[in-house]
């Protein structure tokens, strides 16, 4: 059986991330891929345009929530070297969902899971403050990350450390703080961390795109309310 099988089995047991549940009523589509032109007209070097956007969406749409962004190939990462280094290929294709909400929300913990490691990813554009937790599902072990989160979720935690499903265990950071991007959530689900602690990559170069679709599925299973 296929891992992604294994989630929706237990998909009407998950907690949502958000309260409210996001939901068609509450939350819009945002697009920040290649194909997308509207980006032409916004200067993504300098992270409060791409706020004014991602939030103009939101507002326009009068949505709580934007979401989107699993396999999708950007050009926004282009303004850091960390992505786009001077040499050797640039990473482009985002590897989890991206759930855009104002700073400070709290995320809830889906499914019971122990805190496998944390870490304060600083270079720029990175993901900022970020908690890996490791879970099981019949007796499938597996991994789900939060990215660009507020400096406090990181207080009080320790590798190991038990969590309930349901608890407020983070909260959406600001920039710039949050690794410099617009408030939101990264979410992905991760199936082998590879010796990874902290940190494991959430955009690949697009010739790697099949290799970290097997070891990042698509987490659609944790917003079923989207549709998806």
């Amino acid at each position: 059986m296929k891992f992604p099988e294994h989630l929706k089995k237990i998909r009407r047991d998950l907690h949502p991330l958000f309260l409210p549940r996001p939901d068609g009523s509450n939350t819009c589509h945002i697009d920040l891929s290649l194909e997308n032109r509207e980006l032409d007209q916004v200067d993504l070097s300098h992270t409060r345009g791409l706020d004014q956007f991602v939030f103009g969406k939101i507002k326009e749409k009068g949505a709580t929530y934007g979401f989107g962004g699993y396999m999708e190939d950007r050009a926004v990462y282009r303004r850091s070297p960390h992505f786009a280094p001077p040499t050797g290929p640039a990473r482009s294709v985002h590897l989890g969902v991206d759930i855009w909400v104002s700073a400070k929300t709290p995320v809830f913990l889906p499914l019971e899971g122990r805190v496998h490691s944390f870490r304060v990813n600083e270079a720029h554009a990175d993901y900022g403050p970020t908690i890996i937790m490791e879970h099981q599902v019949q007796g499938l072990p597996f991994f789900t990350l939060y990215g660009h989160l507020s400096p406090d979720s990181l207080h009080g935690l320790f590798e190991g450390k038990m969590v309930k499903k349901g608890a407020a265990f983070c909260r959406v950071g600001n920039f710039p703080s949050n690794g410099d991007w617009p408030p939101h959530l990264h979410f992905q689900l991760i199936t082998d961390m590879q010796g990874k602690h902290g940190d494991y990559p959430g955009v690949c170069i697009p010739e790697e795109t099949e290799i970290y679709r097997r070891l990042c599925p698509d987490p659609s299973v944790f917003f079923s309310e989207l549709g998806h």
